[in-house]
């Protein structure tokens, strides 16, 4: 690759990209209302994309699989690439972190999405990025689409294809990732899976079934093998494979790996099946574990990414966004009721509660309130900036796992989770009790007492499909400390 750089080479720069026809302006995002579709680039080939890159302004912490992001090549009236925005830059659930591979790279805690994956087409290469309904209002993007602008393509140059699909939960028998007829080569999956029950969910082994073979001739060892990992999964990032998300061994926890194959494609003459099992251990409230293999109805997502031609499109729709997360609760800070000691220096604004008290052993809490009893998964979206400060979160009057460092140099909005709790109906409290400024603030001329939120984020796990058949007797109380996703 640096070596080319070296040759002259054939082609013209060019990009499509938020920029304002004002020069002077700064103002250089674009606006997608709620339902609507923006293109970010309509070209006329041949050509190449090179680079795709983007950053999203939201009130929806899922936003990653709100937004699809679709490519049609040389004029076809349906998508080669459909798939949720998060998903395509390989982080599943709708998540948010930071990982950095060959193709794929996302940074400022999941808010900058950049890929390098070339995307030739002959005739023309229409990009589109759509803010599906879920109730969260309208999204403001900044993106970058460059391409080369080329004379001609060799006739047997493959397409790219990105393809997502889900179960919720999944069904018996092998997960399917892909199916295509055609000619090409695979190149790589990211795959997700939200847990409905207690224990690893990751012995299925990887088969991919090349031109019509009734056994397949490549055959796995074990979910994690895989993803080039072992003795189950911790979050990680390599050049050609990593784990975005890992979470834990605990219903309610997530889940998102990826894998390309880079120096290793799956190269198939006429078709192509890839499918993994989703089987592994099931473990009670108590830790008693009751199988280590047996099939499990995890909700199980996927994204596959091959070259192929002909270009095809997705045979099956892509399911709505609501459908595409799970039925969590998203509480805006700025609509609940709260109360903070001292009572000063609360602003609520459009990206949530502010709270600068200017004393190490401030208070803040908030009510919400629950119309059904149940287990429930407890998040919420907190601000890290240099201004903030340590904070000990607590439940209805109860330590909330362990004290959270919020002091960051730079200003990010960061998941925190808070585990499992078995609640009542009715009302409930979230304080989040000062300890004084971090050790990593850095100079005392500045206050550092500061906290903020932007959103509470409940999950019932009763609510999502499967669950109450897998665990019937339900008596766990909080088994994991706080952590940030």
């Amino acid at each position: 690759m640096l070596a080319a750089l070296t040759r002259p080479g054939e082609g013209q720069s060019r990009r499509a990209s938020s920029s304002n026809p004002d020069l002077n302006s700064n103002g250089d995002s674009r606006a997608i209302k709620e339902g609507e579709t923006l293109v970010l680039a309509d070209l006329t080939g041949p050509g190449a994309i090179t680079h795709l890159w983007n950053t999203v302004a939201s009130q929806d912490p899922f936003s990653g699989r709100s937004l699809v992001l679709r490519i049609y090549w040389d004029g076809m009236s349906k998508p080669s690439v459909e798939m949720p925005l998060g998903d395509f830059f390989g982080v599943g659930h709708g998540a948010t972190a930071n990982f950095h591979s060959l193709p794929v790279s996302v940074c400022s805690y999941g808010r900058s999405r950049s890929c390098f994956w070339r995307m030739p087409f002959r005739k023309s290469a229409k990009v589109t990025l759509t803010n599906e309904p879920r109730g969260f209002g309208d999204v403001e993007v900044y993106f970058y689409v460059d391409w080369e602008k080329l004379l001609e393509l060799p006739e047997d140059t493959f397409y790219f294809h990105a393809r997502y699909r889900q179960e919720f939960p999944a069904k018996p028998g092998d997960y399917t990732i892909l199916e295509t007829k055609g000619r090409g080569h695979y190149v790589g999956t990211v795959y997700s899976v939200h847990q409905i029950q207690h224990g690893w969910f990751g012995e299925g082994d990887d088969r991919f079934y090349v031109d019509g073979e009734k056994l397949p001739s490549l055959r796995g060892t074990g979910t994690e093998d895989y993803f080039n990992d072992a003795w189950g999964f911790r979050t990680f990032a390599a050049p050609s494979h990593g784990v975005t998300v890992y979470e834990g061994p605990f219903a309610g926890d997530r889940v998102s790996a990826y894998r390309w194959h880079l120096a290793d494609p799956v190269r198939f003459k006429t078709a192509l099946k890839v499918a993994i099992e989703h089987r592994g251990s099931k473990v009670t409230d108590a830790g008693v574990q009751t199988s280590s293999s047996k099939e499990r109805a995890d909700w199980v997502s996927s994204a596959a990414f091959w070259y192929q031609t002909p270009p095809v499109a997705a045979a099956e729709p892509l399911p709505p966004a609501p459908q595409r997360v799970a039925p969590y609760r998203v509480l805006s800070a700025r609509n609940l009721t709260l109360r903070a000691n001292p009572p000063e220096k609360v602003t609520k604004e459009e990206l949530g509660v502010l709270y600068a008290p200017g004393k190490p052993d401030a208070e803040i809490e908030f009510d919400f309130e629950l119309a059904e009893a149940g287990r429930y998964h407890i998040a919420a979206v907190l601000v890290e900036s240099v201004f903030s400060s340590r904070y000990q979160p607590m439940l209805d009057g109860q330590p909330l796992g362990r004290e959270l460092d919020l002091c960051n140099q730079g200003e990010d909005w960061t998941w925190y989770s808070f585990d499992l709790h078995d609640l009542t109906a009715g009302k409930h409290t979230l304080k989040f009790a000062g300890r004084g400024a971090s050790p990593a603030h850095r100079t005392k001329a500045l206050p550092a007492s500061g906290f903020g939120m932007n959103s509470l984020v409940l999950l019932r796990l009763e609510d999502m499909a499967g669950y109450a058949d897998a665990n019937p007797k339900s008596e766990i109380r909080n088994p994991n400390p706080a952590k940030s996703q």
